[in-house]
């Protein structure tokens, strides 16, 4: 069975680079259903990707993304713009109907 995915994108400042990938090293130990991966085309340029059983469990990985209380959040900080440039969207298997 196809996972379900929320998939988070956003550009960190480059002054911030060093503090945000000590700070996500430690996240990314606690939390095994999330890959964070680095753009090569555009340095600093970031995606999480998150792992859903199914499309409910992905918005409500995408809310609790979202949220202030997430431990994620705190990523905002070094995020050009602040954030409101986090760009966070749940995906499906595509051509499977929406529960």
């Amino acid at each position: 069975m196809m996972q379900s995915i929320c998939f988070a994108e956003y550009k960190i400042e480059e002054h911030s680079r060093a503090e945000f990938l000590a700070y996500t090293e430690q996240l990314l130990k606690e939390q095994k259903h999330v890959h964070l991966y680095e753009g090569t085309d555009q340095i600093n340029l970031f995606v999480e990707i998150w792992y859903a059983d199914n499309e409910a469990e992905a918005e409500q990985i995408k809310k609790e993304r979202c949220s202030e209380r997430s431990p994620w959040y705190r990523v905002s900080e070094w995020i050009i713009g602040g954030a409101g440039k986090m760009h966070v969207w749940s995906f499906k298997p595509a051509g499977t109907q929406s529960s």
